[in-house]
């Protein structure tokens, strides 16, 4: 018993991340696993599993990795060890356990929804494809057949999609009618985008509106071709940016025939900001946020900064359903930890962002770098900065695509049928255009 209590993993990714947890450091160590891929032996992984999972007291982990440290061949309990992943947010570390529990046990649907479910986490949408395309003369129409659709859209790959769904009857159980009303929207989305976007591996906008129902705003001009597709990854935003997404959340609303009454504000104060900012520039009055007010355009500067208040929390949860002629603008949206409520518009994608009024880095007159003070003056003033702000693009990179305004324009005629519809569900994944990201 005392040697196997020592015994320590021989795979190098995984000794790395058990020597992480000898000095204390779990985050560290699960950051070595997942560097380590899927090479590493299921035994030497699970070991370290297993310890990581009782330092910070999660029994059920804890438990289902001892099973498969204990004995990594057998099928039951690496289908445990793989819920169990799932359900703690290490889906990473479930895929190739219920690949291998898959492969012994083909015939187990649970084995093979769960890890659909684990590539979706992962964002790993053609490979949830491929393995129930692999399995799909057993496949039952909910919720797998279902799945095949939804995966195949958020893969890209709209012809699959659009073929699978025509083939895919009413659920009988009430339970997936939202799914199904979600499905269809999304396929009505892609028929009306498909007009004017081509919907291939970089078209960012159109996609973006595809899985989600958002129209986004701007793309990103830096790194284009180097990965980023249209997205930020981190930003110290300007009073310039803000105005050219409410340039572009104008333009959005005039060719959807939208006319709010009204801009509604929230709490936080970058969102006070900002909405009196647009209020300026759509010429509407501005009155606070209230639950279910009608013909409304509700402004957030970022919809993650409304959950660190009561006042904030409920306010999302009240804009998980749109009221009538609502509309919800976000101007910097994360799309790496995506809003628990979807925007119907958003200026920019971005993973993180230091906000205009915020301390920021600059390079001082001697060519250092110090950080600057926050911006503290009254929200009025620094709201009409951004209404008087330049309007003019940033050049970018040579290689960005063209962004015009009148290729906005014609995209949001073109899907204002479809567009405002639906509850603003939380969309997880990026979809079909990836971009680099900070680990």
């Amino acid at each position: 018993m005392f040697a196997r209590r020592n015994r320590r993993p021989k795979s190098a990714g995984a000794l790395k991340a058990w020597e992480c947890l000898e000095a204390g450091d779990v985050p560290a160590g699960i950051r070595e696993l997942r560097g380590a891929g899927e090479d590493a032996a299921l035994g030497d992984v699970a070991m370290v599993v297993r310890r990581a999972a009782g330092m910070v007291g999660f029994e059920d982990l804890e438990g289902a990795a001892a099973a498969v440290a204990a004995d990594p061949g057998d099928a039951r309990a690496l289908a445990g060890y793989g819920y169990a992943c799932v359900e703690r947010g290490l889906a990473f570390l479930a895929v190739p356990a219920l690949r291998e529990a898959l492969r012994q046990l083909p015939g187990k649907p649970g084995v093979l929804r769960e890890l659909v479910t684990a590539y979706e986490r992962e964002g790993r949408h053609r490979e949830a494809v491929e393995v129930l395309l692999a399995h799909e003369s057993g496949l039952a129409p909910w919720p797998d057949r279902y799945l095949l659709v939804f995966n195949a859209l958020m893969s890209g790959d709209l012809a699959l999609a659009r073929d699978r769904h025509a083939g895919l009857p009413d659920p009988e159980d009430p339970v997936w009618l939202p799914a199904q009303a979600r499905q269809r929207l999304m396929l009505a989305r892609a028929g009306a985008a498909a007009a004017v976007s081509p919907l291939d591996g970089t078209d960012l906008r159109g996609w973006q509106y595809v899985i989600g129902g958002t129209v986004l705003g701007t793309l990103s001009p830096y790194g284009f071709s180097a990965g980023m597709t249209g997205r930020y990854a981190w930003l110290q935003d300007s009073p310039e940016l803000c105005l050219a997404g409410l340039l572009r959340l104008r333009a959005l609303l005039e060719a959807a025939e939208v006319r709010p009454r009204s801009v509604a504000l929230l709490p936080d104060r970058g969102s006070r900001i900002l909405g009196t900012a647009a209020a300026d520039v759509l010429g509407l009055p501005a009155e606070p946020f209230a639950a279910g007010a009608a013909d409304t355009l509700v402004v957030a500067y970022d919809l993650e900064a409304l959950a660190e208040t009561d006042e904030g929390r409920d306010a999302l949860m009240s804009l998980r359903e749109r009221a009538p002629g609502q509309v919800l603008h976000e101007h910097a949206s994360c799309w790496t930890d995506t809003p628990v409520v979807t925007p119907d518009s958003a200026a920019l994608l971005r993973q993180s962002v230091v906000a205009p009024w915020e301390s920021r880095m600059r390079v001082t007159e001697g060519g250092g770098v110090e950080r600057s003070e926050s911006d503290d003056r009254p929200d009025a003033e620094i709201a009409a900065d951004i209404a008087a702000a330049d309007p003019a693009p940033a050049e970018g990179d040579e290689d960005a695509p063209a962004d015009t305004d009148a290729a906005f324009t014609a995209f949001a005629a073109a899907v204002r049928g479809s567009w405002l519809q639906g509850p603003r569900d939380r969309v997880r994944s990026a979809g079909p255009v990836g971009s680099s990201r900070f680990s």
